[in-house]
């Protein structure tokens, strides 16, 4: 099934470039289905890339998909302009009283602030709070992943020496886990940050487990309260393209950039990228949406806030 989009989103013509199929709202109206409701809080600077990358994983599966997307009412975005938020995106206020399938929360260029200085943080979390009553399972992407295992259980983040940027193995801490279905024993998953989770920060606290590590990126996913959230660590959403246009802005910048490891062919920037990451992207998202939203939401959405805790699924 095609995921269902807003009218005129620029998403909808770069997909069909890729042979990805999308369905406007007015398509998909006509179609007699309960689509699974997914809503995403974008917290990056940059919107159209962002919405495109995760439409382009949406949409990959058998189930359709229609996805909102959530500004922040307290932040304003500098990068994106105000007539692309005020046609695609709705605000907190608008939506805090329905109810979702799925969220996703994504990353934000934010992460050595302290999170109580970060500017909407009150937001974010009010957000955080609201998605356990309204959404079935959510995803927290990056830094919004750091934020809320801080805000939820106090896990700190630390700074690392230098950024962690690249293509990194993983593994599965338990291949069966329904999350990893038809994974090979070893996957890739694309890094971009300064901070990082210790696994000592997770010591004591049993509500919380560790599903995927690096040795090289450190813990990648981890999970809460049976599925109903998720934190992922990395980008495996991130499009062919995306570490070499943060390479070359960096050095644009004037910052003394390393080349992302395991990234380009040979380790020389003027080769392309070597992609071995989106096999595995497609399938983390897909099995998300069939065990921990489709196969977990109750029939009427707004049963989500009785729902509780789910069970592993195992």
């Amino acid at each position: 099934m095609p995921v269902k989009i807003p009218n005129n989103l620029p998403a909808i013509e770069l997909l069909k470039e890729e042979n990805i199929f999308v369905m406007s709202d007015l398509r998909a109206d006509i179609q007699d289905i309960r689509p699974m409701k997914v809503l995403i809080l974008n917290l990056m600077p940059i919107k159209i890339t962002t919405e495109t990358d995760f439409v382009r994983l949406l949409s990959n599966n058998p189930l359709q998909v229609e996805v909102e997307f959530l500004r922040l009412d307290s932040h304003t975005s500098k990068n994106t302009s105000e007539k692309h938020l005020e046609e695609f995106y709705k605000g907190f206020s608008s939506v805090k009283n329905n109810y979702y399938d799925g969220m996703i929360i994504t990353g934000a260029p934010v992460e050595l602030l302290k999170f109580e200085e970060v500017n909407y943080w009150k937001e974010a979390t009010k957000i955080f709070d609201w998605a356990r009553t309204h959404v079935t399972s959510t995803l927290y992407i990056c830094w919004a992943s750091q934020a809320a295992l801080y805000h939820f259980y106090g896990v700190q983040k630390t700074a690392l020496d230098k950024k962690l940027f690249g293509v990194f193995k993983h593994t599965a801490t338990e291949k069966g886990y329904p999350l990893f279905r038809g994974f090979d024993d070893e996957f890739f998953i694309p890094h971009s940050r300064y901070t990082s989770i210790l696994k000592s920060e997770f010591e004591g606290k049993n509500d919380i487990s560790i599903l995927s590590e690096s040795e090289d990126a450190g813990i990648a996913i981890a999970s809460s309260r049976g599925g109903r959230e998720f934190y992922l660590t990395g980008h495996s959403e991130y499009a062919p393209l995306t570490l070499h246009t943060e390479y070359q802005r960096d050095i644009k910048k004037g910052i003394k950039a390393e080349l992302p490891k395991n990234y380009y062919k040979a380790d020389n920037p003027k080769n392309a990228p070597l992609v071995c990451w989106t096999g595995h992207a497609n399938l983390l998202f897909n099995n998300w949406l069939n065990y921990f939203v489709y196969q977990e939401t109750p029939f009427d959405l707004k049963d989500v806030a009785h729902l509780g805790d789910l069970k592993n699924n195992n």
